[in-house]
């Protein structure tokens, strides 16, 4: 029998995981051998079932009937109890409805006009600073933190602490176990406050909504809920935007030496390329949210799992599936469909899937327009990716601008 295979794949020898901007070959192998389920061995010793095929991923994230993300709580790398990361239907839906109207494609346009001001004056301020700059810290951090805290309504002198907050919550590594229940601690202590002043005193706010809309939930999740927003909505749309220009900086495309100068001259193509980048540089360090089987069920490809297993689904992996993407190992700004799993699928999709995708490509679109001669200010090999946490992105990208 095949020992298991160490995951996350990208770990040292010190059980850190350290991926960089390329996914790791070794998906690629394991979706082409068998049916493509291979046994890991995860940092903790226990065993998973790694599903890599686009219909498998698709399946496992689906069918909540089966595979249960509650009923995996004790085999998360993150403390997502009480969140809607770690709820199975119907206690998902009632605390996603709490606030899904905030996060509709129409909802979300009407943020169109308020996205491209806030990118521009971000991106006003880097360039006043000077050259050379970090596109994280400089622009995209600030860029995507701010717009959420405006949505929920936090204060300003707030804001920064859940960046120190979320960096220590989302480390994946035993040495950051005591760092993430203290940053979790914190934060919800400083949300608690909040939602009630909320409740007391509402708003036209996104945490107002929260506090009054959600009152249904129980505290835990009133608390909690706001907490995931916030990480989510600067951690993920940050981390794409530091990726994104990195992969469009670092590779040639429709006869121009990189991406990103292709773009400076086919503007149009922005949001089908920030769509390609989302299929092929997801922000997925390790891949997504352990389920367990609670029923015996058979995968499309025909593997067999038992009732108790725990099964690991890899959009990575499944977003350069060829049965479902033509070459896909080929960047296409116009591919078309282009159904990745980046955002997950299902009951669990992203709620600000919507929201994510505007931001980068209006921080694409003002990059490109307004920067058209952006490169990086160091090898890009000297970039590194955080190590040890649940998002992956560069730990800063130092770029330049002048001629």
């Amino acid at each position: 029998m095949t020992a298991p295979i160490p995951h996350p794949l990208d770990q040292d020898a010190d059980g850190v995981n350290r991926p960089g901007l390329h996914k790791n070959p070794k998906y690629h192998e394991l979706r082409e051998t068998g049916t493509g389920v291979a046994v890991v061995r995860r940092p903790n010793g226990t065993t998973a079932k790694l599903v890599t095929r686009y219909h498998d991923v698709e399946q496992v994230l689906r069918n909540h009937a089966v595979f249960s993300r509650e009923a995996a709580a004790d085999a998360d790398d993150v403390d997502l109890e009480g969140t809607l990361l770690g709820l199975d239907p119907d206690e998902h839906t009632s605390v996603r409805g709490a606030v899904k109207d905030w996060f509709t494609p129409r909802a979300v346009e009407r943020l169109r006009g308020t996205a491209e001001e806030r990118a521009a004056a971000q991106l006003k301020a880097m360039v006043e600073r000077g050259e050379p700059a970090d596109l994280v810290t400089d622009f995209a951090f600030p860029f995507a933190l701010n717009l959420v805290c405006d949505m929920l309504g936090l204060p300003q002198e707030g804001r920064l602490r859940f960046r120190e907050w979320g960096d220590a919550f989302l480390g994946t590594t035993e040495q950051t176990r005591m760092g993430a229940d203290e940053a979790l601690i914190s934060m919800v202590a400083y949300m608690s406050e909040l939602v009630e002043e909320r409740r007391q005193k509402p708003g036209d706010d996104l945490l107002s909504q929260v506090a009054v809309g959600g009152a249904h939930l129980s505290p835990d999740r009133q608390i909690k809920l706001p907490i995931t927003l916030v990480l989510g909505g600067w951690e993920t749309v940050a981390s794409s935007v530091g990726i994104q220009v990195h992969a469009l900086l670092t590779h040639p495309y429709g006869g121009y030496d990189t991406a990103y100068a292709y773009l400076t001259d086919h503007p149009e193509e922005v949001p089908g390329a920030v769509t390609e980048l989302e299929r092929m540089f997801s922000v997925t360090a390790a891949d997504a949210m352990p389920r367990r089987v609670v029923q015996d069920v058979t995968l499309p490809s025909g593997e067999r799992l038992r009732a108790g297993d725990l099964v690991i689904p890899s959009s990575d992996a499944a977003n350069y599936d060829p049965r479902v993407f033509d070459d896909p190992h080929r960047m296409d700004f116009s591919r078309d469909p282009n159904r990745h799993l980046s955002f997950g699928y299902g009951v669990h999709h992203c709620i600000g899937r919507h929201l994510g995708h505007l931001e980068v490509v209006t921080a694409m679109a003002l990059l490109t327009r307004e920067l058209p001669k952006l490169r990086l200010a160091v090898p890009s090999e000297e970039i590194t990716y955080k190590p040890g946490h649940a998002v992956l992105g560069p730990t800063a990208l130092p770029v330049a601008w002048s001629e």
